[in-house]
């Protein structure tokens, strides 16, 4: 498992040595998008263990960790061509596409405008439009940058909200690996994002999406709950719904094991001829 740079983003990899691009069972590879206050280290759990056998790749999101920011307006049309081109430096053709909150906004844009890069999608504990339960994106915008305009970075208010967002059962070592992922966020990177996050609404997009789409939510997600993971199942045509229990917000190191099997599944079922 190591750090890698190119064509403008960092991320981190894991996995088994494989011909670039092959598309034979069991190989293709995994792109991992993080969320709002999360990096590439926040995929931890799943480079190692998805990384057993095949190629996964974690970004930093354009303008975070060694990433360069986007070359233009920032909107999550921007950041699916983002996707792409990270694909791209990968030299990956069509890979298996999991995004988990913000990541998971941005892999729904990703794969409704470029179906034919996707084996699959897998969205975790994500929305299909910002302020579901009436919750005003300037007041919302405007809390999250109070820290930031006082001159705090990212990571010294991450211990309190990664709090905030987990279940009750996240471990002490998930809690402090999403907090370190929180390391590679600059406030620059994070005002950006906080600008595109509030305008989401991908709601006329999900008839449209083709590939074939899981949805994953943790039992106990305060942040993304239940009836936002049903809206995005039941709007994206066959996708299926899997309630992970007593998970909150941090879904794939609140419950690894449960998120790798259904990740695996869903992979190797896209795959099968």
């Amino acid at each position: 498992m190591g750090n890698r740079i190119g064509g403008g983003f960092s991320w981190r990899e894991h996995g088994a040595t494989r011909p670039t691009g092959a598309d034979s069972a069991g190989t293709l590879p995994v792109v991992l998008l993080h969320g709002l206050t999360g990096s590439s280290l926040s995929w931890e759990p799943q480079l190692a263990h998805l990384g057993e056998q095949r190629r996964v790749a974690a970004w930093d999101l354009p303008g975070y960790g060694g990433s360069e920011p986007l070359d233009g307006p920032a909107s999550f049309a921007a950041l699916a061509d983002a996707v792409v081109r990270f694909c791209d430096a990968l030299g990956e053709p069509r890979v298996h596409l999991v995004g988990l909150s913000y990541g998971g906004m941005i892999a729904q844009y990703a794969a409704a405008a470029h179906p034919e890069r996707f084996a699959s999608l897998s969205l975790l504990a994500t929305s299909p439009k910002f302020g579901l339960d009436g919750t005003q994106p300037d007041e919302w915008r405007a809390a999250r940058l109070a820290p930031l305009d006082a001159g705090q970075e990212p990571i010294d208010f991450a211990p309190r909200v990664m709090r905030a967002i987990a279940g009750p059962h996240i471990s002490d070592e998930a809690y402090e690996g999403q907090v370190a992922a929180a390391a590679r966020v600059p406030s620059s990177g994070l005002r950006v994002s906080l600008d595109v996050l509030v305008t989401h609404d991908s709601r006329p997009l999900l008839a449209s999406i083709t590939t074939p789409t899981q949805v994953l939510v943790g039992e106990l997600d305060g942040e993304t709950p239940v009836a936002y993971a049903t809206v995005l199942a039941d709007g994206i045509p066959g996708a299926v719904l899997h309630v992970v229990p007593s998970a909150g917000h941090l879904l794939n190191v609140e419950a690894p094991e449960a998120v790798d099997t259904l990740l695996i599944r869903h992979f190797e079922a896209t795959e099968a001829p």
